[in-house]
């Protein structure tokens, strides 16, 4: 089974940081590319940022300058650091990820459960 994790959501100031991690994990042979969304309460869920196995990214107009996407393939892990963090940005945050498994020959889009950043004025 192919799962992703999420985590380093959690509590901060406005003007804080915080940096959060997606964890792939399973019967992955590639990863082709990863993906940020995030999904306020009572809306529907939106793109943060995505970066391809090349490494091209994209971000949203919303959090260009402030949020950075990366990844470590050796890792297989994807990051979103966020920085200068302002009280629009509460939402649940998602890693979405395109992976193709051992056990298949196409790439298989997977969500991970989700992790709660939330900011305080």
């Amino acid at each position: 089974q192919v799962q992703l994790v999420e985590s380093g959501g959690g509590l901060v100031q406005a003007g804080g940081s915080l940096r959060l991690s997606c964890v792939a994990s399973g019967t992955i042979f590639s990863i082709n590319s990863m993906a940020w969304y995030r999904q306020y309460l009572g809306k529907e869920r939106e793109l943060v940022a995505t970066i391809t196995s090349g490494g091209a990214l994209n971000y949203a107009d919303s959090v260009k300058g402030r949020f950075t996407i990366s990844k470590d393939d050796g890792k297989k892990t994807g990051y979103l650091q966020m920085n200068s963090l302002k009280p629009e940005d509460t939402a649940v945050y998602y890693c979405n990820a395109e992976i193709k498994s051992w056990f298949y020959s196409s790439f298989r889009t997977y969500w991970g459960q989700g992790t709660q950043v939330t900011v305080s004025s």
